[in-house]
C-alpha cells in the first residue's frame, strides 16, 4: 500500500497526460479555466496542455499526500519532503513558463538528491541511510552494507542520466510512459536483484535468538 501511496502522483500524472491527449479540448479548457492566470502570457497551446494539466495535478497530488498524513498525524518523511519541493520548484516553473522542459528535469533532480544524501550521510556523516532503513530485516556485516549504500548511489545516478536521455531524446509521450512504467520496472528489478543477493542474510522471524 505504501508504494502505491507514493507513487500516487506519478499514476496521476500519467493518467491525466492520457487523458488530456484524448481528449484535447476538455483539457485546454480545464486549462483555460485554472492555470491560465499561473501562465506567462496567460495563453496555452495544445500540444503543451497535456503537460501542463498533468504537471498540475501531479503538484495537487503530492500536497495532498502530505496533508492526508499530517490530519492523520503521521510522519512526513524526508523523501516526500524533497519531493514535495522539487515537484513544487520544477512544477511550477513548467507551468509559469509552459515549458516542459522543468518538469522533465524533475525526476533527475530527485534521483540524484538521493543519491546525494547517501554519500553525505555515510562519507561525512558516517551514517549508513540504507542501513537504518533495513537493518531490522536485515544482518549484513558492515562492508557488506557499504556495498548496499554505494550500489544505490550508483542506481540513483544511473536512472536520473537515463532519465535526461529519454527526456531529451524522445517523444514526450515516451518520457512519461518512460517516467511510470521504466522507472518502476527498473527500481523493481534492481529490488529483486538485491534481494536475491542478499537472501542468505534475511532474518527468519521464527529463528530463536542467540
Amino acid at each position: 500500500m505504501k508504494f502505491l501511496f507514493d507513487l500516487f502522483p506519478v499514476i496521476l500524472f500519467f493518467g491525466i497526460f492520457k487523458w488530456s491527449e484524448g481528449s484535447p479540448d476538455a483539457a485546454q479548457s480545464l486549462v483555460s479555466h485554472y492555470l491560465s492566470g499561473f501562465v506567462s502570457g496567460g495563453v496555452v497551446t495544445a500540444s503543451q496542455t497535456p503537460v501542463l494539466l498533468a504537471t498540475a495535478v501531479a503538484i495537487v497530488a503530492t500536497v495532498a499526500q502530505i496533508g492526508y498524513l499530517l490530519l492523520r498525524r503521521k510522519k512526513v518523511d524526508g523523501m516526500l519532503w524533497v519531493s514535495f519541493l522539487i515537484i513544487t520548484v520544477f512544477g511550477g516553473l513548467t507551468i509559469y513558463f509552459h515549458n516542459e522542459t522543468f518538469i522533465k528535469w524533475k525526476p533527475t533532480v530527485l534521483y540524484w538528491a538521493f543519491a546525494t544524501a547517501l554519500l553525505i550521510s555515510q562519507l561525512l556523516l558516517k551514517k549508513n541511510l540504507i542501513r537504518t532503513i533495513m537493518e531490522k530485516q536485515l544482518a549484513l556485516p558492515d562492508p557488506i552494507w557499504l556495498r548496499v549504500s554505494f550500489a544505490w548511489v550508483a542506481f540513483f545516478v544511473f536512472m536520473g542520466c537515463l532519465n535526461l536521455y529519454i527526456a531529451f531524446n524522445f517523444p514526450t509521450a515516451t518520457w512519461v510512459n518512460f517516467k511510470l512504467f521504466g522507472g518502476m520496472g527498473l527500481m523493481f528489478a534492481f529490488v529483486i536483484g538485491q534481494s536475491i543477493m542478499l537472501s542468505k542474510y534475511i532474518k527468519d522471524p521464527d529463528e530463536p535468538k542467540a
